[in-house]
């Protein structure tokens, strides 16, 4: 299992969002830079994107949520989702779930 995990939930339709696009993006001072890419499978799950450890500092998952939408044939507001987080010291794993509307969406720290 890598350092960050993710599960979309489409909270309109009340059932797990299969087929989203996410990315794991570094931030820095510099800009972003790609450091992992996959899709949520049939639960709506990411079990394996980005490297196994991360070091400190902040990160941001992006879901490509137009595309989602599109696929469902159903309007929403935000092309995409970003969640910018941070990373610190030696916690060995993050989940970031997101549910989801087309108008509106909520994140938190899992376990």
């Amino acid at each position: 299992m890598t350092t960050v995990t993710t599960h979309v939930l489409d909270t309109a339709l009340g059932q797990p969002a299969a087929g989203v696009a996410v990315r794991l993006e570094r931030v820095s001072d510099a800009g972003q830079e790609e450091i992992g890419h996959a899709s949520t499978d049939a639960d709506g799950r990411i079990r394996d994107i980005g490297p196994e450890r991360l070091p400190p500092g902040v990160y941001r998952l992006v879901f490509g949520t137009a595309a989602y939408f599109a696929q469902q044939r159903t309007a929403a507001f935000f092309p995409e989702v970003a969640v910018t987080f941070t990373v610190a010291g030696e916690v060995p794993h993050y989940h970031v779930p997101l549910l989801l509307s087309p108008f509106g969406y909520t994140t938190y720290r899992g376990s």
